[in-house]
């Protein structure tokens, strides 16, 4: 349990939220969602003790233990990856120290064989004794196979480093259990075991993330920091922005009477609690519907940005054909191969792979920037395409500024382009900002503007939500389910995936899985699931 009162953190004049009264309880996960900036990560810092609030107090359940998600991946670097995971346990960890501090002695006295004693009786009581065992099983939950359980976590990639961090914070199953965007870096796959593991886990865990799905599986509360309020709410996420979505439209809606309004909020709760009994969702385990009224339905004051692809002509029937294609990186390794596949008309194609590296390579080719090793492609004389790549830096080596930037891509005035930048929630005062100084998010929504400027009928992106907040992940995902056009696109947004795809195109080294289906058939599919240990096991 951790409990917040009248907590206030202020940087400089920046006030960034005051006067938070809040109670973490046993048994629930709390999603914190905010826009960028808004402080999401600084509350968990401030519940850590890594920061010091400016005000008030954080306080736990006594004797409870606490486990933060490690974002320094080189302070192990000279650790054993099973004594990193064991570190998690610092209580335990102090005790092994002390017992083999002890055991090593050559003048062994009768203290200390008192001292061992009861250093065991403690380690016993904590489960020392299965401990590296634990570890190990994390360990390989998270993908770090056993040949690597002892090896420096100088020698892992970066890949590997989050996901021992991670099984660092899990380990012990601490009382209270912080987790920053622990979705980062990690496959579907290993996020589906996140996701199980968490729904059984019985303490308090606050967990910031943008992964929509992640939050919708786990988590049976909502932390909402807006404008420098931080508001707790009962429901996972998609409750929260259903909810708000449709408070607004009420509040909007001066005709509609009090109680016509109450009882379409007692109806929307019920219909969603009804579509959540019936899934595998683990909030539903949690009983979080219990607790779901109408009083705390509100409108939010969240702005989403306007992302509106439109068409300047329909597509023919010939899209996209690819024949026999082979692509491999520059040491040799065979990301793809004997790749054939035709796109019909009104296809969302999702790419898939366990190597990211794939997807690139194909939409850089399809999009003339490198060549296959072998095999061709061909587009549609109808078709006209917007690419939305995963490296954008070249776009923004430049002195313009972002309204001159944004017309390099377009014909018309500069209220034509000022219109297309506010849309995307960029202000007057904003625009004249050189585009090489924006973050990464600010980049992403210029280049989502650039793309609508070209008025395609077919949308290449490659891994778009990189980057991007909540609410313009959310935009974005809501367009592209209406878009009439064609979407290939790759990504690591469960609900994204979910949402858009009518295709799924997995790309191994060893030939190509080809399904029309949705991605939550797909991943539970036992035929696929053979058919992928057979290809990349080749």
């Amino acid at each position: 349990m951790i409990t917040i009162s009248n907590l206030a953190i202020q940087f400089g004049k920046r006030v960034l939220y005051q006067d938070v009264n809040m109670k973490f309880t046993n048994g629930n996960i709390y999603g914190i969602i905010g826009a960028n900036g808004a402080g999401k990560s600084t509350l968990l810092k401030a519940i850590s003790g890594e920061l010091e609030p400016t005000k008030g107090s954080v306080e736990m359940g006594p004797g409870e233990r606490l486990s933060v998600l490690s974002q320094d991946h080189f302070k192990y670097d000279e650790c054993t990856v099973l004594d990193t995971v064991l570190m998690g346990h610092t209580v335990m960890w102090d005790i092994m120290q002390q017992r083999n501090e002890l055991y090593s002695k050559e003048d062994f006295t009768d203290e200390d064989g008192i001292k061992v004693a009861e250093l065991e009786d403690k380690f016993a009581t904590i489960g020392g004794y299965t401990a590296e065992n634990d570890a190990a099983t994390l360990l390989s939950g998270l993908g770090i196979k056993e040949a690597l359980h002892q090896k420096m976590m100088g020698e892992l990639s970066g890949k590997e480093k989050v996901r021992v961090m991670l099984a660092q914070a899990l380990f012990g199953e601490p009382d209270n259990l912080l987790l920053d965007e622990p979705t980062n870096d990690l496959d579907l796959e290993t996020v589906e075991w996140l996701e199980e593991y968490l729904g059984n886990f019985e303490h308090t865990v606050l967990v910031v993330s943008h992964d929509r799905h992640f939050l919708d599986q786990v988590c049976t509360h909502t932390v909402d920091i807006d404008f420098g309020k931080v508001t707790l709410f009962s429901g996972n996420y998609s409750f929260w922005y259903q909810s708000s979505q449709l408070a607004l439209r009420q509040a909007q809606n001066q005709k509609q009477k009090a109680d016509e309004k109450r009882k379409e909020l007692e109806e929307f709760i019920r219909r969603f609690s009804a579509n959540v009994a019936k899934s595998r969702q683990t909030t539903s385990r949690k009983k979080m519907l219990e607790k779901l009224n109408v009083e705390e339905i509100k409108p939010s004051t969240r702005k989403y940005p306007g992302i509106i692809f439109s068409m300047e002509r329909e597509p023919g029937n010939q899209i996209l054909e690819v024949n026999d294609m082979k692509a491999v990186t520059e040491d040799g390794t065979v990301l793809f191969d004997k790749l054939t596949f035709n796109v019909e008309q009104g296809e969302k194609v999702v790419f898939l792979s366990r190597d990211p590296r794939a997807m690139t390579a194909l939409f850089e080719i399809i999009n003339g920037k490198a060549n296959p090793v072998r095999g061709s492609y061909k587009w549609g004389v109808t078709i006209t395409t917007a690419y939305l790549p995963l490296d954008n830096t070249d776009f923004f080596n430049t002195d313009f500024n972002m309204l001159d930037w944004l017309s390099q891509y377009g014909e018309g005035n500069e209220v034509y382009f000022k219109a297309f930048l506010g849309r995307m929630l960029f202000k007057d005062e904003d625009i004249l900002k050189k585009v090489s100084v924006l973050s990464g998010g600010e980049k992403m929504r210029c280049m989502i503007a650039r793309m609508q400027l070209r008025n395609a009928n077919c949308l290449i992106l490659d891994t778009p939500t990189n980057h991007l907040d909540m609410e313009s992940i959310q935009a974005f995902n809501n367009n592209l389910k209406l878009f009439k056009g064609n979407i290939l696109f790759s990504s690591h947004d469960h609900e994204f995936i979910n949402t858009v795809a009518n295709r799924i195109i997995e790309l191994t080294p060893n030939g190509t899985i080809d399904k029309l289906m949705n991605y939550e058939d797909y991943i539970r599919d036992e035929r696929v699931k053979e058919l992928k240990e057979q290809l990349y096991a080749l």
